[in-house]
């Protein structure tokens, strides 16, 4: 994380058994693997994630995803059209201030702060838990992609998928990052024209089906 705010380039792709052959002939460095537990918030009337916001926990922190514009929107390229990007926020002030502006219509008055226990801002705007899994994942690297991170993930709902991953600080090149994440692709023999679904839609179109066509005609997802 380059601070606490960053804008995150990924392409996502299908998991085969032939990634890892594929990774170690390329050259990649499997730089670790662990577990990942992911906890998602919004309220009941899905206010967060129908902006296209995704408030989680991991890790014992808070992280929130938000739409980014940046000059690589109305480009046609196909890097930029297999690619999601979004700006990452760590700051729990910041998400806060963002959360309470997302969804001031139906929360409290009262002011938030990152002094607040966790319960206590998360029951204040009308919080609740959407979805909860676990994600066993292994990173590589590419030596001569710097920045680039390669991860294969297997969740606990029984969904594999890869992700080609580039954080760029605010206000930085995201068409470098596009191309970075390009020339890995080619690497790793991807081939195809459509975006790759994430675990969250997967999730969601399994267990919230209702929450999920919610998203898909607000064409979040």
């Amino acid at each position: 994380m380059y601070d606490w705010m960053s804008v995150e380039v990924e392409r996502k792709f299908v998991c085969s058994a032939d990634n890892l052959k594929t990774l170690e002939e390329i050259g990649a460095v499997c730089v670790g693997q662990h577990q990942i537990h992911d906890q998602y918030f919004d309220t009941p009337m899905f206010d967060l994630t129908l902006r296209d916001m995704w408030l989680r926990k991991r890790k014992g922190c808070w992280e929130l995803k938000c739409p980014t514009v940046d000059g690589t929107e109305g480009e046609q390229s196909k890097a930029a059209l297999l690619c999601t990007r979004y700006k990452e926020i760590t700051n729990l002030a910041e998400i806060q201030l963002r959360v309470r502006e997302a969804i001031k219509d139906v929360c409290e008055d009262s002011e938030m702060s990152s002094s607040h226990v966790e319960e206590s801002w998360l029951s204040k705007v009308n919080l609740v838990c959407f979805a909860e899994f676990t994600t066993v994942r292994r990173s590589f690297t590419l030596e001569e992609e710097e920045a680039v991170q390669i991860d294969l993930d297997q969740a606990d709902f029984g969904y594999h998928v890869g992700e080609i991953e580039v954080l760029v600080p605010e206000g930085g090149d995201v068409q470098s990052a596009l191309e970075k994440i390009e020339r890995t692709a080619q690497k790793l023999g991807l081939t195809g024209d459509q975006r790759v679904e994430g675990k969250m839609n997967v999730y969601l179109k399994r267990n919230h089906p209702e929450h999920y066509a919610k998203l898909l005609s607000k064409r979040v997802l």
